[in-house]
């Protein structure tokens, strides 16, 4: 089959126009970790919710699955485990294996499992508790972020915010702070295993090897804590689901699985935001306007972006979806990127507009599964972004954009940068690092 593609977004609000070369659905490869670091997904995400929104791809080794690219069928598959299970598996990294954490980790397993996971945390977790933090995470966005500016040089924004997150993310856990870069290196290195940068052999050894170390990591970290819910680790020993107490190796599955979360969506946002802004310096203009829109800019920059790349999923017995037969035990990934560009619910999709209403996008998932730290997230990211309007009067981009090499996230690994502050925003900076001298 093959089809023609659109060459480039429209700039309003009609479809793309189409141009270029075709696009072979027999030969697309969504799997493959160097599309999303040196190619383009959209455009074939674009063609395949056109020509073939439930399509099948089958590897070399036999394994296959269904992508599915259409918003209403991303949230049909995200909602529905009577249909969709999520203890096989949810990452295409164990496409055909079973998931050594089905039934054990909240993001891999169904209710009512699912739910006794999740009640309890959704308290610790919730909008109004991450508010709470506002002061600190403040803090942290001058100390970790915004201080790289007051030396006037380039600023690689992508790899100070690969670091962002585990500052509020380790306080919250209460993981000691000489421990974080190992930690991010190790989530790295298990979300982007084929990336250079990452790599400690080949691209199955790291991810075993990345594993292997973050749970033995958290398995030791769970025996000699004190206990008592001082950090979310204790809040976790101590929590009960189901009547009765997690197990370790539940409460271990589960450390590795709020970490991974917390280090996958915020900091690729955070870069793929500030790049958008870059290159649509109209809508940057609006935001020093006007920094009341700082909210939708940082949900736009969410759908934009939509850094957790995939959810997979599998067929619980044989159904119908977008008019194809599935299969029981079918592995369907959804695609969350493709589904933030869907023409049916988005206007212009591939237009970047900070006051865009509605936007319902699926940045952090749909359903049961919606990302538990997405409060935590968005306070982080609006933090952020509030703190850079007030101080950066315009960036420019100072070298090349590195992309990672990952079919998990959609992420920028750097991105150098210079900025010319505003007015008097240097005292400010200077101001809010004396006043955050106290530890974060």
């Amino acid at each position: 089959m093959r089809i023609t593609v659109p060459d480039h977004a429209g700039t309003d609000d009609t479809a793309p126009s189409y141009s270029g070369p075709e696009i072979d659905l027999d030969t697309v490869d969504l799997f493959d970790p160097a599309l999303y670091a040196t190619g383009d997904p959209h455009r074939i995400w674009h063609t395949l919710r056109r020509q073939a929104p439930v399509h099948r791809q089958t590897l070399p080794d036999g394994r296959s699955f269904w992508s599915i690219t259409k918003y209403h069928d991303v949230n049909d598959v995200l909602r529905d485990h009577t249909r969709f299970t999520s203890s096989r598996g949810t990452l295409l990294s164990i496409l055909g294996s079973q998931d050594p954490a089905g039934g054990k980790m909240m993001a891999a397993s169904d209710p009512p499992v699912h739910t006794a996971m999740r009640e309890p945390l959704m308290k610790v977790m919730s909008h109004r508790a991450m508010k709470e933090r506002r002061p600190q995470i403040r803090r942290i966005v001058h100390r970790r972020m915004l201080a790289h500016l007051l030396d006037g040089g380039t600023w690689d924004i992508a790899a100070a915010a690969a670091d962002f997150p585990m500052a509020f993310t380790g306080t919250l856990m209460g993981l000691p702070e000489r421990d974080w870069p190992r930690l991010t290196k190790l989530t790295s290195m298990a979300i982007a295993p084929s990336d250079s940068e990452f790599q400690e052999g080949s691209a199955h050894g790291t991810l075993v090897a990345a594993h292997h170390e973050l749970f033995d990591y958290f398995s030791r970290f769970v025996r000699r804590h004190p206990g008592g819910d001082d950090d979310l680790v204790g809040f976790l020993i101590g929590m009960e689901a189901g009547g009765r107490r997690l197990r370790h190796d539940e409460i271990v599955f589960n450390c590795y699985s709020l970490l991974l979360g917390a280090n996958v969506t915020t900091p690729h946002a955070v870069a793929a935001t500030v790049l958008a802004l870059i290159e649509h310096p109209e809508e940057y203009a609006r935001l020093l306007a006007d920094p009341s829109l700082v909210p939708g800019a940082v949900d736009e920059g969410l759908r934009w972006s939509s850094p957790a790349n995939h959810f997979m999923r599998y067929a619980v017995r044989d159904l119908e979806l977008g008019g194809v037969r599935i299969k029981e035990g079918d592995a369907l990934v959804t695609w969350l990127g493709s589904a933030n560009r869907d023409e049916d619910v988005f206007p212009d999709p591939y237009r970047f507009d900070i006051t865009r209403r509605p936007n319902r996008h699926v940045a952090f998932g749909f359903g049961p599964h919606y990302c538990i730290g997405a409060p935590l997230a968005k306070v982080a990211l609006n933090i952020l972004f509030e703190e850079i309007v007030r101080v950066v009067e315009e960036f420019r981009v100072a070298g090349p954009v590195a992309h990672l090499e990952s079919n998990f996230v959609a992420g920028i690994k750097h991105l150098p940068l210079t900025a010319r502050l505003r007015p008097g925003a240097e005292n400010l900076l200077r101001e809010a690092l004396q006043d955050g001298l106290v530890a974060v």
